[in-house]
């Protein structure tokens, strides 16, 4: 674990020489809404902690905790357009969801989007799209797919008067990995809404529903949420805390869930 920190935090250091300098700094107002933006242009590494609870069946009341490493690396190649990364590294612990079942945990299989997107908006939006990645990289096989995947990943939304609205939706299908597991074929879409003050604070709400096409099974968690946009010295800092309720699960799914987000920012200079 420490060895991907060190990778992910060197790639960030790496990137920044690469993007443009601004004319300005940007206020605290300013770097809280391009939070809320998933591909605004700005370096950020959110740690989401997430804990679900209420998995399993037969009175198992099993808990996985998930911390998710989210690195978003955007890069300029032209003054019209920009490329941004976002990864997500999971890092799990998983209770056995039946009685008397060993824990599992470990590192998950990586998803790894690239969205190519206008540097200006298109008729007040903002748009972006491009590939998404899976990749096999679980290190228990309880917690991983085994399974290679790629697919389409794309995002519109708006920024209007401290409101943020808007859509991410991608769909993996996998191609090649472990013959004997099942292969994947899922659907993610994220609609949310937020709105910004001119404190820093954020108050958000969305889904992040998806489908399993081959099992036929939506899993639709509900979150709520405030976040706060803070300074420690010159470091920009936003800690997050929500509330997640499963509106739709598959059998032995989680029923509830909470999460804690810290997201350290890099503005340009």
């Amino acid at each position: 674990m420490i060895k991907g920190f060190a990778w992910i935090a060197a790639v960030i250091v790496a990137a920044g020489p690469l993007l443009p300098g601004s004319v300005r700094a940007e206020s605290d107002e300013e770097l809280a809404k391009k939070l809320q933006n998933p591909i605004a242009n700005l370096i950020s590494l959110p740690l989401q902690s997430n804990w679900d609870w209420g998995i399993g069946q037969h009175g198992t009341d099993a808990m996985r905790y998930t911390l998710n490493v989210q690195p978003v690396i955007p890069f300029s190649p032209t003054k019209d357009w920009n490329l941004i990364t976002r990864t997500i590294v999971p890092f799990i612990h998983a209770e056995s969801p039946t009685a008397g079942g060993d824990a599992a945990g470990g590192i998950g299989d990586i998803l790894q989007s690239f969205f190519l997107s206008p540097a200006a908006p298109i008729g007040g939006f903002i748009l972006g799209g491009g590939p998404v990645f899976l990749y096999p990289s679980a290190s228990n096989d309880a917690i991983g797919s085994e399974k290679w995947g790629a697919g389409p990943t794309a995002v519109v939304l708006r920024q209007d008067h401290g409101f943020t609205y808007g859509i991410l939706a991608n769909h993996v299908w996998s191609f090649a990995g472990n013959d004997k597991r099942q292969d994947v074929s899922s659907t993610f879409m994220q609609p949310f809404l937020s709105y910004t003050t001119r404190t820093s604070t954020t108050f958000q709400v969305n889904t992040e529903s998806t489908y399993d096409w081959e099992n036929s099974q939506w899993t639709v968690p509900i979150n709520v949420g405030i976040a706060q946009l803070v300074k420690v010295g010159s470091q920009p800092i936003q800690l997050q805390l929500g509330y997640r309720y499963y509106a739709e699960r598959p059998i032995g799914g989680p029923d509830w869930g909470i999460r804690f987000t810290i997201t350290f920012l890099f503005p340009k200079k």
